[in-house]
């Protein structure tokens, strides 16, 4: 007796994602991104101003704004935007409590950004002022703190989908 081995080749199912889950997604990469970047800035970037020296800190303030609002501009947008369209469009699995505790973390943090952080580079670049740098490293610890607490958020918000959509 003859066994025959059939091998079928298959190819894989394309991947279809509901909307509110590509949403979630690249929410969740934007503000991951965001949450590393500003533990860098916090602990590395900003302590380091004072470091640069007078004669070229106005050139040096000049640059940072220009080059870091390249890579903070949009993924803080992408950010922004996806959250807008969470609160519209949530996975199954997630509260809107959850979608709009993120949002309240957004909003602090561009509060923050408009209201104290812009400010104090924008003193900056008349030149290093002691008291001006302190406050920028002392008050960036409110988006520290919120760009972390979002990024647990959002994280908590796949943990929600995953298991809705696996019944767990």
């Amino acid at each position: 007796m003859s066994e025959e081995i059939v091998i079928r080749q298959t190819t894989p199912p394309g991947i279809t994602l509901p909307f509110s889950i590509l949403l979630l997604i690249i929410n969740l990469v934007a503000t991951l991104y965001m949450v590393g970047l500003i533990w860098m800035v916090q602990i590395v970037h900003y302590p380091l101003f004072n470091g640069v020296g007078e004669g070229s800190f106005i050139a040096y303030q000049k640059r940072h704004q220009f080059l870091i609002t390249l890579i903070v501009g949009p993924p803080m947008l992408i950010e922004a935007f996806s959250s807008l369209l969470l609160v519209w469009n949530p996975p199954t699995g997630v509260n809107n409590w959850m979608i709009l505790a993120g949002v309240g973390l957004l909003l602090v943090i561009w509060i923050s950004t408009a209201a104290i952080q812009v400010p104090c580079h924008n003193k900056l670049l008349r030149g290093f002022d002691q008291a001006t740098h302190h406050r920028l490293v002392r008050s960036n610890w409110i988006r520290t703190a919120a760009w972390t607490a979002r990024g647990g958020f959002v994280v908590w918000m796949l943990v929600h989908v995953l298991s809705a959509s696996t019944g767990v």
